[in-house]
């Protein structure tokens, strides 16, 4: 989990502070993975993992002004990585952590590495036909891995559901639609602190996809040059909703509109960050993501199942 708060913030302002950040485990470092099923490729974004396990690498650059406990507006940047390893052709196992640096203007700056968070992704089911997807997995961030100023001292475990769904069946009087497709992860966000302190959230959140290349391949071909005819427009919206606490029942997220250029070996991708209320903060940010399939670069050595 994230931690952009005071350490030593109030206890409500904390517990909602703490809310916002707990966003982080269905954004990012966690989203990774493309997925392809039957014609549809849900693309790496960037803040809500995709459906789909694979062996691969990435790293992203973040930032943005948010609230510190006495609501003042501090500058906070991240540097992330998460590295996936399939174990078999359905099951990937992840690592991943971040470097946060946070400028607060009220003294509360401090710079390191957050907590650790390993993870575990199993597919469930696909359906070529109507290019659907779902998964399960759990996170669990370790608490005390990371930075003392940065990182908390208590854990978190979040058991998440994952789903993608492409519009590729739907009929040919709606053949533009065809290259929408939406996707979505759910699940609770469990800490091993008091309320106050750590409080239990759900994380939750979608995305809104448009897929030029599947546009030029399935439904026609615009002859689009390059970069273009590469291109996934994406809607995300990464939300977290507090269930414990002070701020039980309020929710924190942003709204991330955004492009991604991807070729076979790997994709780049830049969204921005729209604060959906003042408790997320009244800035926009930025991301910017770099991403590697070595599932497809090194598909008989690295990027290889370790058990077929």
């Amino acid at each position: 989990m994230r931690t952009f708060f005071k350490r030593h913030a109030a206890p409500a302002r904390a517990a909602l502070m703490a809310a916002a950040s707990a966003a982080c485990l269905t954004g990012s470092p966690d989203a990774s993975a493309h997925a392809v099923v039957g014609d549809r490729v849900f693309p790496a974004t960037l803040t809500i993992d995709d459906p789909g396990v694979g062996d691969e690498f990435d790293t992203q650059f973040g930032h943005i002004k948010t609230p510190d406990s006495n609501g003042d507006n501090m500058n906070v940047n991240t540097v992330s990585y998460e590295w996936d390893k399939l174990i078999t052709k359905n099951l990937a196992f992840s690592v991943a952590s971040d470097y946060v640096t946070q400028n607060d203007p009220n003294g509360g700056s401090a710079k390191g590495w957050n907590n650790v968070t390993v993870g575990a992704k199993y597919l469930i089911y696909a359906n070529a036909r109507h290019e659907f997807m779902a998964s399960i997995g759990l996170l669990a961030a370790i608490g005390g891995t990371g930075a003392k100023s940065i990182a908390s001292s208590y854990s978190t475990f979040t058991p998440n559901v994952y789903f993608g769904k492409g519009f590729g069946d739907l009929p040919a009087s709606l053949s533009y639609l065809r290259p929408f497709a939406i996707t979505g992860q759910l699940g609770p966000n469990l800490t091993t602190a008091s309320s106050d302190n750590g409080p239990n959230s759900l994380g939750w959140g979608l995305t809104l996809q448009y897929s030029i290349p599947y546009l030029q391949s399935q439904v026609k071909d615009l002859g689009l040059p390059q970069p273009f005819r590469n291109l996934i427009l994406v809607v995300e919206a990464p939300m977290s909703t507090c269930t414990a606490g002070a701020c039980a029942g309020q929710t924190t997220g942003t709204v991330n509109p955004g492009v991604l250029w991807l070729n076979r070996y790997g994709q780049f991708g830049i969204e921005a960050q729209i604060p959906v209320n003042r408790l997320t903060g009244n800035h926009v940010g930025v991301l910017f993501d770099a991403h590697l399939y070595f599932d497809d670069i090194f598909p008989n050595s690295l990027g290889k199942p370790l058990f077929n």
